[in-house]
C-alpha cells in the first residue's frame, strides 16, 4: 500500500484533514480526453486543501470531547495546530496526486500515545465532514478523502 496513503492522517484526531478549494471549475490541462484529472487537482490543489486542513484542525482543537482525552489534550500542546495544518496539508497533498512529499512520523508512531478511541475517531470523522462540507466538496470527492483517511484507522485507533 502506498506510504503516502497510510500516512495521510498524521495528526488524525489530533489533526488531519483535508481539501478543497473554493473553486471546482475544470483546470485547464494537457491530459488525454476522457481521462480523469487526479483527486488533488479535483480539490483545487495545494489551495483548496490547505483551506479545507486549516478549517478541519480549528474544528479538532477546539472540540471539547476530544479535549476530554488528557493523551490528546496534552498533544495539542506538544504539537501546535500550525504545524499539525502543515503536516497534515502535505500528507494530503501527496496522497490524493499532488507533488507534495511527506516525511513526517508514520502514523502508528505519532498517534499511539494518544489513545485515540473508536468514538473519538468518530468524532474526528464528523469534524472533517463538517470542514468538507462548509466548502461544498462534492459527494465523490468525499468518498475518495473518507477512503483514503480510512486506511490509517487500524494504525491509529486504540485496539482493546
Amino acid at each position: 500500500m502506498n506510504i503516502l496513503r497510510m500516512n495521510i492522517l498524521r495528526m488524525a484526531l489530533l489533526s488531519v484533514a483535508l481539501t478543497l478549494g473554493t473553486s471546482f471549475a475544470p483546470v485547464a490541462s494537457a491530459q488525454q480526453p476522457g481521462a480523469q484529472k487526479s483527486l488533488y487537482d479535483r480539490l483545487g490543489g495545494l489551495k483548496g486543501i490547505t483551506v479545507v486542513v486549516d478549517d478541519f484542525i480549528n474544528r479538532l482543537v477546539a472540540n471539547k470531547e476530544l479535549n476530554k482525552n488528557p493523551a490528546i489534550d496534552a498533544g495539542r500542546k506538544s504539537s501546535p495546530a500550525p504545524y499539525l495544518k502543515f503536516q497534515v496539508s502535505q500528507m494530503v497533498c501527496g496522497a490524493t496526486g499532488g507533488p507534495c512529499k511527506y516525511t513526517g512520523k508514520a502514523m502508528t508512531e505519532s498517534h499511539v500515545h494518544l489513545n485515540i478511541s473508536e468514538k473519538e475517531w468518530g468524532v474526528m470523522a464528523k469534524e472533517f465532514k463538517k470542514s468538507l462540507d462548509k466548502f461544498k466538496v462534492p459527494a465523490a470527492e468525499q468518498k475518495e478523502l473518507f477512503d483514503i483517511v480510512g486506511t490509517t484507522k487500524a494504525d491509529i485507533v486504540v485496539r482493546k
